[in-house]
């Protein structure tokens, strides 16, 4: 699903005192060494492929010839770089080795090659190498990062004269997580705790030198991504240096006016993407607020609030003269990949959120005056949408001229709170029941369901939603949790085809926050 919404005579404005301030905080990597747990073979099962232990060892000493392949399993997910010696057997080497390696999270993107792609993005985001080692013996070192579980090794060609032997294969795997920070889980529900291992898995392999989105795809900067992995940071392992760096990485390369990106490269410099979200942008207040309350690290808020102000700034300039954020086309604001989802009732909710943090914050810097103002923008725009956007008889906020009632729409408005708390846990409860219009469909999306139903005391159907949702990607045998996943359709893609999923991905990581701050006696 391309992004459209680019900045037109798009500039980056660099302010190179946070750009230090962001560097200096660059975390030194964890590297550990990794080596295969066995053999396996990849095999259709239904809808989808698994795989089936051969052997619980690697024979290091099997020749493989023209044709010959070996799939080795990691025994879990792992972001590292790859080496393994190759050393010829029979004749003295009359010819290169020319191998194909496939590299996969999980077992289905062993099966999609570069030349079987049909998707939307870039098929260079399909782990797979064709190499010649033109000398043998050879210790060989890929030298990209990858982010996998299973490593396919195929002998394309040597020459009839010799075989090749495949030994020593090692993952550097490399993280800024540091496990020894992790405090303890005490709760007593096997299934929490399964959830909260893999979660945890997931974060660890997103961090790297920032709050990546994902490892393999799309190993970027996104601030909606760095929001939650924020809040999951804070209750497990507690980088907080890694979050105060990414706010000001992304306060220090900013698009034209002031305004905070989607999303930035880190390679070969730091440099802000073209690429501008509506919710995304006001994200940097939520995420500002929430450091600042983990933390309580002033010097930074002092400085970063300006940022985050501009933000609140910007967005109240795409109101319409009855207070309700304009709508545009589908990618002007995220909120979910739903197909057919109107942003507008979500957009304006997440403002009203925005600017409620905003205000909070001002007054905790003593800006009284400023926060009086924040204030009034957040109950005129609460008004504004009950006026507009509720509608009493079918009892939802509408979004759009067509009115559309969309299940992100109902829980950004929770979150929002701007009914009565007893009107807000009623509006959800008869989501749950009535189940109307258009679904959830990311992690991303199920995050926010989880968070509203908690915040608005329905802790039950909470812990129910978070175990229907991730549980099922357990049953589907998830090592880490996935950037997208449809219990109704494992092969969903917003990308046209599964095998540039991502399957370790930030915004899927926050289980463990949710049991952690929550249900952790």
């Amino acid at each position: 699903m391309a992004i459209t919404n680019r900045i037109e005579n798009f500039h980056m404005e660099v302010n190179q005192a946070f750009l230090d301030e962001a560097e200096a905080l660059a975390p030194a990597l964890i590297t550990t060494e990794i080596f295969p747990a066995g053999v396996v073979e990849i095999a259709p099962s239904g809808q989808d492929w698994t795989s089936r232990t051969v052997s619980q060892g690697f024979d290091r000493s099997r020749p493989l010839g023209r044709g010959d392949s070996v799939c080795l399993d990691f025994g879990d997910h792992w972001v590292g770089y790859v080496s393994f010696a190759l050393t010829p057997v029979g004749s003295p080497p009359d010819a290169p080795a020319c191998l194909r390696l496939r590299l996969g999270e999980i077992p289905y993107e062993l099966t999609v090659g570069k030349a079987d792609y049909q998707g939307e993005i870039s098929s260079s985001w399909i782990q797979e190498e064709l190499i010649h080692v033109d000398v043998l013996p050879a210790r060989v070192r890929l030298p990209r990062r990858y982010a996998f579980r299973y490593l396919e090794i195929t002998v394309v060609d040597t020459s009839p004269k010799y075989q090749v032997v495949v030994s020593d294969v090692v993952c550097a795997a490399v993280t800024s997580a540091d496990r020894g920070k992790l405090p303890p889980l005490n709760t007593g529900d096997p299934e929490l705790a399964a959830l909260d291992r893999v979660s945890l898995k997931t974060m660890e392999d997103c961090m790297q030198s920032v709050f990546e989105d994902g490892p393999k795809r799309d190993r970027r900067l996104w601030l909606g991504d760095l929001r939650l992995q924020a809040q999951t940071n804070y209750v497990t392992f507690q980088n907080n240096d890694l979050v105060k760096r990414c706010l000001y990485l992304f306060a220090a390369l900013t698009q034209n006016e002031g305004r905070v990106g989607a999303c930035l490269f880190l390679e070969p410099c730091p440099q802000v993407d073209d690429t501008a979200l509506f919710d995304y942008a006001l994200f940097f207040v939520s995420t500002l607020h929430d450091y600042y309350a983990a933390t309580g690290d002033r010097k930074t808020l002092e400085e970063l609030f300006p940022t985050a102000e501009r933000q609140l700034e910007l967005a109240l300039r795409e109101l319409d003269g009855r207070g309700i954020v304009t709508d545009k086309d589908s990618w002007w604001c995220f909120l979910d990949w739903g197909e057919g989802l109107n942003k507008q009732a979500g957009a304006q909710a997440i403002l009203i959120y925005a600017l409620k943090q905003g205000a909070v914050m001002a007054e905790w810097l003593g800006v009284s005056e400023r926060a009086a103002v924040l204030w009034d923008a957040a109950g005129r725009a609460a008004r504004a949408a009950l006026d507009c956007l509720w509608d009493e008889e079918r009892g939802f906020f509408v979004s759009g001229a067509q009115r559309q009632v969309s299940w992100a729409s109902q829980v950004w408005f929770a979150l929002a709170k701007v009914l009565a708390p007893e009107d807000n846990a009623r509006l959800l409860e008869r989501l749950l029941e009535q189940k109307p219009g258009i679904p959830l469909v990311t992690p991303y999306a199920y995050h926010h369901l989880v968070e509203a139903l908690v915040e608005n005391g329905l802790s039950e159907q909470a812990v129910s939603a978070m175990k229907g949702y991730w549980g099922g990607m357990l049953q589907e045998g998830a090592d880490t949790f996935w950037e997208l996943y449809d219990p109704n359709d494992p092969l969903a893609s917003p990308y046209g085809s599964r095998a540039v999923n991502s399957f370790c991905h930030a915004w899927s990581s926050t289980p463990a926050y949710f049991i952690r701050r929550y249900w952790n006696p």
